[in-house]
């Protein structure tokens, strides 16, 4: 059964954005925006290995009939090595739909998520990040995340310079975010992460790492604006569906979550 994201709650008076930077406008993959129901794939953790080419065949040629566009959520690749990104932009020649993208945590494992990034570009990924994109009238913003914990557990920017760098690597992120979503103007928005917003899609992981699963500080920013629903990935024993203080609906959707039509990836109707 596919998923039916709810429409966002009209937004309050916006905060003051993190940043001042003024956003670019978000590409644009069609003149005219599209009034039907758009079906929405999203799928994390792919874990592409270095010597499993054509894992993914199969996966993205369904995923032609079944779907209009592909948000893939981070952890593309299992180590960030460059063969990895290769194989996975090899597989990706067998999709024919738009598809973007997010990296994960071990897409940085060699320190080069940029080299990543360039390969999964060529092989047609759009590549989010401050940058917005627009499909059928449907906005999609997106940026990896961090980790540091949920609600009055979040941790704080005090103490030792480390703690403080921790920190500040989440609010980065989420500055980056809000930079995308303020240069979009589409009536429904559709959020990419890799890190989870909120603890109930991690609600399955050992409490003992939540704070290394997410971070509430993304949600702030979500919650900031008229999103219609997040996806992430990231917690593979968590939980499927939650969502923000403002009720946006967020979606767990790491390849090993139990999702409602029995796929590894969802299909969210927007």
């Amino acid at each position: 059964m596919q998923e039916s994201a709810v429409k966002a709650a009209k937004k309050p008076a916006p905060a003051r954005p993190v940043s001042q930077a003024a956003p670019q406008p978000a590409a644009n993959d069609e003149a005219a925006p599209d009034k039907g129901v758009v079906r929405i794939a999203a799928l994390g953790d792919l874990h592409m290995k270095e010597h499993a080419a054509g894992y993914y065949k199969e996966l993205f040629t369904e995923l032609n009939d079944t779907a209009d566009i592909l948000c893939l959520c981070g952890d593309l690749t299992d180590f960030g090595k460059t063969i990895e990104a290769e194989n996975l932009a090899e597989d990706l020649r067998h999709l024919k739909i738009p598809s973007v993208a997010v990296l994960g945590n071990h897409d940085y494992e060699c320190g080069q998520p940029e080299e990543v990034s360039r390969i999964l570009h060529q092989a047609g990924v759009c590549m989010l990040g401050e940058n917005a994109h627009i499909h059928k009238g449907i906005g999609f913003a997106g940026v990896k995340g961090f980790g540091g914990g949920f609600g009055r557990r979040m941790l704080g920017a005090f103490g030792e310079p480390m703690t403080k760098a921790f920190v500040k690597e989440c609010m980065d992120e989420c500055n980056k975010l809000e930079i995308a979503l303020r240069s979009l103007h589409t009536e429904k928005k559709i959020v990419l992460l890799h890190y989870s917003p909120v603890e109930d899609t991690v609600v399955g992981e050992p409490e003992q790492i939540y704070a290394y699963l997410g971070c509430s500080r993304l949600a702030e920013t979500i919650d900031r604006y008229e999103v219609t629903a997040v996806v992430h990935g990231h917690a593979h024993r968590g939980s499927y569906r939650g969502k923000t203080t403002k009720g946006i609906p967020v979606f767990n959707v790491a390849a090993g979550i139990e999702k409602d039509n029995g796929k590894q990836y969802a299909v969210l109707e927007v």
